[in-house]
């Protein structure tokens, strides 16, 4: 693990209970991030997103995969300090329900990133369980394309 929660808040503003990325695995300042996000019964959220069938809404998938592309821009030295807001998101495809227990695999590709604003194109892969199965191709379970402005 490269960045711990602890870690993650000391770059990125938010706080429980929004605050959806729970580690970073790997990261290139600027570039790209591979974080994780521990889908937890107990996510407020799942209170009414629905309390007979549990499901991680989209636009939080969505707002996990910009917190972990915010972690990556906030990184590098010339942005510390300032906040990326979203500009924009295209293409948002929702392939697969998201359920407590799950743990999505968070991947940022920086496209463009200028002096103030840029896009990003984002993926949350389902990772299998303990003792289950690697699937022969990743599980989907959100891919989008964000644009972010830095203020």
């Amino acid at each position: 693990m490269l960045m711990n929660q602890e870690q993650i808040k000391e770059v990125i503003p938010h706080r429980e209970p929004f605050l959806l990325v729970d580690e970073v695995l790997e990261m290139e300042a600027g570039k790209s991030i591979t974080a994780l996000k521990h889908v937890r019964e107990e996510e407020y959220y799942f209170q009414g997103h629905f309390p007979e069938r549990k499901v991680m809404p989209g636009v939080l998938q969505v707002e996990a995969l910009a917190q972990a592309g915010a972690v990556a821009i906030l990184s590098r030295e010339k942005f510390r300090g300032k906040l990326a807001f979203f500009g924009g998101i295209k293409n948002a495809k929702f392939r697969s329900q998201v359920t407590p227990g799950d743990t999505l695999r968070l991947h940022v590709e920086m496209e463009k990133l200028g002096s103030r604003a840029g896009t990003a194109k984002g993926t949350a892969v389902i990772l299998p369980g303990a003792g289950e199965p690697v699937p022969e191709k990743p599980v989907i379970a959100c891919q989008c394309e964000i644009m972010f402005v830095i203020g």
